[in-house]
């Protein structure tokens, strides 16, 4: 089932400890599961919040296809720090050389250098709406970021944790291709590429991420446990913001149409793409005519 539940008014309530899960190696881990988290007293300054979003979960738990979802949708900008630390290894930069291994190996950078590089990046997007995938990590880097919003006056409003089963994303990582300079994904058995093994826009070879191994998948879950977690719970029990927090789990179908609706409801003044491309059209077309 999809959670997503709010109560105006009502002070913010800490994760609850009560969900048990095992990972691919074996070890149990305790989770923290959202219930009833409201609408902190600071959200009532702003009854039309930007948006400005962090996504979480488990590595591979579909992260990125939500979040193309939602810039295909509407005008928001996605910020990968994945995409980002890519590009820079692809482009053979002095940061993508240094990072390279880490990241074929499923480590983590200096705290300093990631929020440097999304600070650089969010900077351009001042007042849009964005979302934030793979940073922060960890309640250090949480608080650093928090203190990076701060001063910019760029409170957070929505947090969003997808819990995805383990056994269910390996099974989506043996499916999984890609093609790197583009950052597409295809799936062998829910998004197969239209030429097998080729990407459908330039024809190149799709390729697997170095990542995209059982045995890295586990390190990085024994980190997500370790790490995310905590962080959640920071995000759930430290001073009143205005912030959201929603837990997507269970039916892998209704994750989507769950948070379509929050974004929907919660951010009315975020627009579909659709929509401005019609408020568009008619100046474009008195140009044209005047030409």
């Amino acid at each position: 089932m999809a959670l997503s539940l709010f109560k105006s008014g009502a002070r913010p309530r800490c994760p609850t400890w009560v969900r048990s899960v095992s990972n691919v190696t074996g070890t149990t881990h305790t989770l923290p599961i959202y219930m009833n988290l409201p609408v902190t007293e600071g959200s009532s300054t702003d009854p039309n919040p930007s948006l400005r979003m962090l996504i979480f979960g488990k590595p591979c738990a579909g992260k990125g296809t939500l979040t193309s979802k939602l810039t295909d949708k509407y005008d928001i900008h996605s910020v990968s720090t994945g995409d980002l630390l890519r590009q820079h290894i692809l482009e053979r930069t002095d940061i993508g050389k240094e990072v390279e291994e880490i990241v074929a190996s499923g480590g983590l950078l200096p705290d300093e250098l990631m929020l440097d590089l999304v600070a650089q990046k969010l900077d351009t997007l001042r007042n849009k709406n964005w979302i934030l995938d793979g940073f922060p990590r960890t309640q250090r880097q949480g608080r650093l970021l928090d203190n990076y919003l701060k001063h910019r006056n760029l409170p957070l409003s929505l947090v969003v944790n997808v819990d995805i089963r383990d056994d269910v994303i390996l099974n989506w990582i043996a499916d999984r291709w890609v093609h790197i300079p583009s950052g597409r994904v295809y799936s062998t058995s829910y998004k197969p590429p239209k030429v097998p093994g080729y990407d459908d826009v330039t024809g190149e070879p799709l390729t697997k991420r170095p990542d995209d191994t059982p045995e890295i998948f586990s390190r990085r879950l024994d980190h997500y446990y370790a790490q995310t977690s905590p962080l959640l719970y920071y995000y759930a029990s430290r001073s009143p913001h205005a912030t959201r927090l929603v837990n997507l789990d269970g039916d892998v179908n209704l994750l989507w149409p769950t948070l379509d609706n929050v974004v929907r409801e919660s951010f009315p003044t975020v627009r579909e793409r659709a929509t401005l491309a019609r408020t568009r059209l008619p100046g474009q077309m008195q140009v044209r005519s005047s030409l």
